[in-house]
């Protein structure tokens, strides 16, 4: 199951996991035909792949696109926490209230949701599952006009690290992919505006922005057997950028 399949890198996401031949679930907002666009891929790609409309941050949206899931399919194995709103760029002082509670709902409570759903609908029930997270490297490396957005990622390593221990016995590894600038709709002005995008560029090390389908072939390894003893981590892929935090100091 994928949230925020419908575009960036939720879409990377259910396209790589379809290259394995996997039965794909596509949770969209509102973009359907961003959606069904990304079922197709994955069908394409050799998977089966299914849309359903989901709010992230209600419990009833959340539980009716987990039981339909479940109907058609049985328990998940795999949770990718995809959904999110990027950060507003209002300070604390002019931000409000509204908006600080609209993106927390989304981007923290909306994992908080769809993880324990997943986990009550696999029951007492061992066995290899993962719960990812897509956080960003704004989780830790703070932004002036991020608030809302950096204490959200803020909190979800700390929702991923108490996943990790509560479920490793059963064998649920769950872990946080922090993504620095990648070019999805999210970053929608770097993917349109090249003298824009180089000049953020610079700040670097690899001297480029990265692609989302870098962020899925990491999310596939996680998934995968290949990663079977790694839980807890928060895994960095951003070109090196936040490196950079201190540079000029």
């Amino acid at each position: 199951m994928v949230t925020g399949a419908e575009s960036g890198i939720g879409a990377a996401c259910a396209a790589a996991f379809g290259r394995e031949g996997d039965r794909v679930a596509i949770l969209y907002h509102s973009d359907r035909d961003g959606a069904e666009n990304s079922a197709q891929t994955v069908r394409d790609a050799g998977g089966e792949a299914v849309t359903i409309q989901a709010d992230v941050d209600g419990e009833a949206s959340v539980d009716a696109a987990f039981a339909r899931v479940e109907a058609a399919w049985g328990p998940a194995d795999v949770l990718v926490n995809s959904a999110g709103l990027n950060m507003t760029g209002v300070k604390v002082r002019d931000m409000a209230l509204d908006q600080w509670r609209r993106l927390i709902d989304t981007d923290l409570t909306g994992a908080f949701l769809t993880s324990r759903r997943f986990l009550t609908g696999r029951g007492d029930k061992s066995g290899d599952a993962t719960i990812l997270h897509i956080s960003s490297i704004h989780a830790y490396a703070v932004r002036a006009g991020g608030a809302d957005y950096c204490a959200a990622k803020g909190g979800l390593t700390n929702l991923m690290e108490t996943l990790a221990i509560e479920e490793a016995a059963r064998g649920i590894r769950v872990n946080a992919i922090e993504p620095g600038m990648i070019l999805t709709p999210m970053n929608a002005r770097a993917q349109s505006d090249a003298a824009y995008r180089q000049a953020l560029e610079q700040n670097i090390p690899m001297q480029r922005a990265g692609q989302p389908e870098e962020v899925a072939d990491l999310a596939v390894f996680l998934a995968s057997d290949r990663a079977r003893y790694i839980t807890g981590a928060r895994i960095v892929i951003d070109g090196g950028l936040s490196l950079m935090q201190a540079v000029g100091a």
